[in-house]
């Protein structure tokens, strides 16, 4: 029996080996972008690892071009890596671009919905009813300054009574940054002890890693295999069944108490719209679709925010220079006394140089499938192929910044002190598919940041004098490792 053992074995690798290299020389023939061997079945997932995704990218562009093909599972994928090449898919073929690639951790309750996951023409009125929307309720207007001002000084009363104690600040970040994201959706706020609220935020803190985690990867390249299989990846399916009970009852309790000739907030003007084309039979106003919205608006209006005010508090705690820099200009524009206001963003250069040098940190890989077949740099993406333009490629291309791997604010600053924009910096994508939220998280951060430092200096813990910068999981973004620090006050 050994013997056939052998045999059989050696033959399975001489069929392996010839499909291989059929498969290359298909590939190649064919002008596709090239990239390294991939195994069966996994694919390139020996080569990609969470620990640093993105340097993983870097070296691969490195030996492979701006653009390579990798496989994850059977799905050939093209990643593009590099500012030229990503403001190529984006912007100036954006286009072509405006379908969303597969993310197979998301299909489950998306279903082709919603703002992230839908493609066609149900993308397209979605997108922009989500945008009137926003905008009739107070996108970039007063109410939600308002909103987030009146947040920050209940933000500011219970970090007040840690009484410069060592403090991890992520729940209440997230609790104050979605309260804003709740106002728009439902018109209320939840207060930071509520229970319910405090499970929520810990559901979604807990499947951002899980996104970007081993897991995650794991199902995103075998999600038929894994559906069978234990492991943190069903957590992440229980915890978003927890959230989508919640967003449905209340869904429910506004359409209970719906008044159609004034609606209030975000769900009341779907309802609405909803009732407008009850007998449009390709409208994309539907129940389904509604529930989908709001768990995408909830979601990513949440953590994405808060994860970005945590590392700037994390950065400033390391470079204590900065900090008082910035202190030094909220003290010369609006003093202490004074509510923080978006008005002041453009007499505070310095600062607004802070926010987007730490947005600059944040590596977020956007996906893409495109319509038809296109040739960038003389290859072929054949038609419906996954792309990956890599942000963080832009965000650290040393053509644009200076110091791409140093926290620096002067990659903002021009030789006057005055700020300074770059065409580099795509932290939110660009063209069609950028974020629709970029305006309100540019408008939090700062207010929320300004008041922050406007009452307190940041200290490290007795006896800790330095914080580990370098990300607990990078996968689809950096997570930060859980930290203290003391708010001690001015």
């Amino acid at each position: 029996m050994e013997p056939v053992g052998t045999v059989t074995t050696i033959l399975l690798i001489l069929v392996v080996m010839a499909l291989v290299a059929r498969w290359k020389k298909e590939w190649r023939s064919q002008n596709y972008p090239p990239g390294p061997l991939a195994l069966p079945v996994i694919g390139n997932l020996l080569q990609l690892r969470a620990a640093d995704t993105c340097k993983t990218f870097r070296k691969l562009s490195k030996k492979y071009g701006p653009i390579f093909t990798l496989h994850f599972g059977s799905e050939r994928a093209v990643v593009v890596f590099g500012y030229e090449v990503v403001r190529e898919v984006l912007l100036n073929r954006g286009d072509e671009f405006t379908d969303r690639g597969r993310f197979p951790l998301t299909e489950k309750y998306s279903k082709d919905l919603g703002i992230f996951m839908s493609n066609g023409e149900m993308w397209v009125q979605t997108r922009r009813f989500t945008l009137t929307t926003l905008r009739d309720f107070g996108m970039g207007k007063r109410s939600v300054e308002e909103w987030v001002q009146e947040e920050m000084g209940l933000l500011l009363q219970e970090l007040a009574q840690t009484k410069g104690q060592p403090f991890n600040p992520a729940m209440l970040l997230s609790a104050a940054v979605g309260n804003t994201i709740c106002r728009i959706l439902f018109g209320e706020r939840f207060g930071y002890g509520d229970e319910e609220y405090r499970r929520i935020l810990r559901c979604l803190a807990e499947n951002f890693r899980l996104e970007s985690s081993i897991a995650g990867q794991l199902y995103t390249i075998l999600p038929s295999l894994m559906n069978h299989l234990p492991g943190p990846h069903q957590t992440y399916f229980q915890n978003n069944a927890f959230i989508e009970e919640f967003l449905a009852r209340k869904v429910a309790e506004h359409e209970a108490t719906l008044d159609s000739e004034a609606p209030q907030d975000f769900v009341d003007a779907f309802f609405c719209r909803m009732e407008q084309e009850k007998g449009n039979p390709e409208t994309a106003f539907r129940r389904d679709n509604m529930h989908t919205m709001a768990f995408d608006m909830f979601v990513s209006g949440m953590e994405s925010t808060s994860i970005t005010l945590r590392y700037c508090l994390m950065l400033l705690l390391e470079h204590p220079e900065v900090a008082g820099k910035v202190q030094e200009e909220i003290e010369r524009v609006m003093g202490r006394e004074r509510t923080p206001s978006l008005q002041d963003r453009g007499a505070m250069p310095y600062t607004e140089a802070v926010l987007h040098e730490t947005l600059r940190f944040l590596d977020l890989a956007f996906i893409r499938r495109r319509k038809w077949d296109m040739q960038p740099s003389g290859f072929i993406i054949p038609k419906g192929c996954t792309i990956y333009p890599i942000l963080s490629s832009a965000l650290q291309d040393p053509r644009h910044f200076k110091n791409p791997e140093v926290f620096d604010p002067h990659h903002f600053l021009d030789e006057k002190g005055g700020f300074k924009k770059s065409e580099a910096f795509l932290p939110f994508s660009a063209g069609k598919r950028m974020c629709l939220g970029e305006s309100l998280a540019r408008a939090q951060l700062f207010l929320f940041l300004t008041a922050i430092l406007q009452r307190f200096q940041l200290r490290h813990p007795p006896g800790r004098p330095h914080l580990d910068l370098r990300p607990e999981v990078s996968g689809i973004m950096n997570i930060p490792r859980p930290f203290e620090l003391c708010f001690c006050p001015c």
